[in-house]
Formats: C-alpha cells, structure tokens, sequence
C-alpha cells in the first residue's frame, strides 16, 4: 500500500483496521544472491538500492534481534555534510543529498528537519580551523556560513557568552544539517525493500562463515545455514566479532557511547548545537526533550551502557555551554557501540577473503551516513567496484597510509 492523503482518510474511516504490515517478517531460503548481515541502517538502506538500483531483488537482510535494535535506535538522530577532509568531503555531501529526497524516495515520513547544524568555536584558533574547514566545504558546493558572536547570539541567546569559562565567539553553521527520526528510518528502508522483494530475517544471527578454498558461500545462522553469492557485514560494534568467525583481524576498536534525552520543555533550541571547548551536541525533539550527548566511554567494550564518569563529563560540558541545562531532569539514558577505526574514517570495501564485503568503522558518524552508505555499499556489492564518493574508503588504506584522519587525534579510535 502506498501511503497519501487519500489512503489516511480512508482508514481514518474504516478505524484504521486496514493497515497492511509495513514489511514482511520473511523466513530464510536456502539461497540468496546477496546476504546483508546486519538489520541496522546501513543493511536496510543497501538492501533497498540493490533493489532500487540494481534490480538484485534476491537478497537477505538478517538482523540478531529485532530490526532497528542496534545503534539505528541508540544514537542522537543528527545529519550533516560538514567535513573537511576530501576522503569525507564528497561521501557525507552525496548522504545529505539523499537525506533531502529520502521520504518522497521511501514513500515514509522519517521526520528530516533540516533545522541546522551549528559548531560553536571559543578561540581564535578554533575559528581559523572552522574557516579552513567551511571553506573546503563550500569549493566542493556545500553550504557554510562562518558567523561571529553577535549571529550566534541572535539565533541562540541561551549560550554562554559571558562570565563562562569558555566564552562562545562564533559558529560554523551548516543550515541543510539537522535531525532525522530514527526509527523511521529503520522503518522506511525496511517497508521499502521488503516491497520490492527483499527478505528481512529477525531473529537470526550469523553463527559462521561457509568458506570453500578461499571463498565466502554463505553463512550459518540460529536459523540454519544460507547459501549466498555475496555476502556484506553491516554490524557497526559487532564488526570485529563477526570478522573473527572468518579469521579477519580488522583496524577497529568497539567502545559505548551514550545518549541521553531530558524532561520535556517549551521549544527553546533552534537547531543542532555542538560545543567548541569539549565534545557536547544537543538539539531539541518533537516532543520537548533535550536529545544530547558527548565522548565515548575510554574503554572497549560490547555492552549497550556506559559508566557514570562520562555521564558526569558529558553534563559538564553540557553546562559549560549552556547553564540553564542544570535545571533539567534526565529522563532517560542508552548506549550504542561504536566501530571506532584507527584514522575515525570508514570502510567500505572488499575483504581479503573473496565473496565477503565489509561495511564498518563509522566511529560518531553512522547515522547521518545512513543513505550514502547504503548507497555505496549496494553498488560495491552489485558490480565490485567502489562508488566514486567512496573511493577513498579502502580497507588497505591503513597499510598504505593513505588514511583519513579528519580530527587529527592520529591513529587512537578512542580519540576520534
């Protein structure tokens, strides 16, 4: 079913009792031309443009629990194009095209909001590395507007501006950044490719690899073995995990990071804000809650929680920025584990062992890549070539040293 006005009014009529499933809870074949092992975002949405793009519509989407139970649900929702480095650049730039057109493309509200996304610099250093910054972005076309402090202080008089220990002085502000909803997102890439004839398999976790004399031939799974022509590891934090069953030792830590969501207030916050002096970002819901976060927890671990030091850090850096956040309750708080690559860069490429494609090392930035990854995945699945935006995301980088290090914290995952 196509959802319009015309299908809402309908079922407004009839007590909604018309509602067809949004996807097909599908149950495993023998055979798939391509097995995505992953239910998050970056496997729903490369199973949808195999479908959409490719025509590859015999393809398996296999999902260990149940689907947008991973880091699609755990993150805080934000999307940007504003990088710097020309690795980064033209990918980030090619999702938030996608984010743009996304809902008409998936006929699903995922709730885009392209409020704004605002980097707020404290010193003069800092705004000399945001010009640096905001001027590759707009040579490769992206939008970038370099304010000082009276701008930021008309758009958001809430921030700190006076007696703080880290006084504001400017932003970089990307107005085509902003949030999207999640879960919808989830949601839509699924119902979009269970429509056109991919097979989404909850409830199925990959136990091992089929290896014969150097090929990937399928996987074994809780719900028996699958043969597959291709196989794709979409799993964010899980990635080393699974890589381990092939005998691949890959360049990525896993560590938690935590979010948190407060109480729900008056529309108070514009746009996405991040703090200059620490690592802090922070936007507003459709429900009133503040929706922020900051660092990862220092250690590698599997588990989805954190530990009260970084609570503390991340709420401190909060209220360095903006002090009236000390009146607000927490709600609630969650963690997702982040595949932290050694450069803070991903891969998207092909794996020694043949047959076997590897989607991974997205550190902080997964969500918003969303679109382009699955984008660029499915067509290095489809044709074994990387896509041009993606180009510089291989896998041998990191033994050639071509790396890509965006934050310039060197080869620490921790750092990036």
């Amino acid at each position: 079913m196509r959802y319009s006005l015309f299908s809402l009014l309908r079922e407004a009529l009839n007590g909604q009792a018309g509602w067809p499933a949004a996807w097909r809870d599908a149950l495993p074949r023998a055979h798939y031309d391509i097995v995505v092992i992953g239910g998050g975002g970056h496997g729903l949405s490369t199973a949808f443009y195999l479908a959409q793009e490719h025509g590859i519509t015999n393809v398996a989407v296999l999902e260990k629990g149940w689907l947008g139970s991973g880091n699609i649900g755990r993150n805080t929702t934000i999307i940007r194009s504003n990088y710097g480095e020309p690795g980064n650049t033209p990918f980030y730039e090619h999702s938030m095209q996608l984010w743009e057109g996304l809902e008409q493309a998936l006929n699903y509200n995922a709730m885009v909001s392209q409020r704004g996304v605002l980097n707020l610099y404290h010193t003069d250093g800092q705004r000399d590395a945001y010009a640096r910054r905001g001027n590759a972005m707009r040579l490769h076309g992206i939008d970038a507007e370099l304010l000082d402090r009276a701008r930021v202080q008309e758009l958001c008089p809430f921030l700190a501006f006076e007696d703080a220990r880290f006084p504001v002085a400017g932003g970089l502000l990307q107005r085509r950044g902003g949030t999207a909803r999640h879960d919808a997102v989830a949601w839509g890439y699924a119902r979009a490719a269970s429509t056109l004839g991919v097979d989404i398999i909850q409830n199925c976790e990959v136990t091992g690899f089929d290896i014969v004399q150097g090929r990937v031939r399928g996987v074994q799974t809780t719900r028996g073995p699958i043969a597959a022509g291709k196989v794709g590891m979409a799993v964010a934090g899980n990635t080393s995990h699974v890589a381990a069953m092939a005998d691949l030792r890959l360049p990525i830590e896993s560590h938690v990071l935590q979010a948190f969501v407060s109480e729900g207030i008056k529309p108070v916050i514009p746009n996405v804000v991040t703090f200059g002096a620490g690592h802090f970002y922070i936007s507003q819901s459709d429900k009133g809650g503040l929706v922020f976060g900051g660092d990862i927890d220092g250690y590698n671990s599997y588990a989805q929680r954190g530990n009260l030091p970084t609570v503390e850090d991340v709420c401190e850096s909060g209220m360095a920025m903006m002090p009236m956040l000390g009146r607000l309750r927490i709600l609630r708080s969650w963690g997702g584990i982040m595949d932290m690559s050694m450069d803070g860069s991903p891969i998207i490429d092909r794996t020694p062992l043949e047959g076997l494609y590897l989607n991974a090392g997205w550190c902080y930035g997964g969500f918003k890549a969303t679109p382009a990854s699955g984008w660029c995945f499915a067509h290095l699945l489809a044709t074994d070539r990387s896509h041009p935006v993606a180009s510089a995301y291989r896998l041998d980088r990191f033994a050639t040293g071509l790396v890509i290090d965006e934050k310039g914290a060197g080869a620490q995952p921790n750092l990036h």
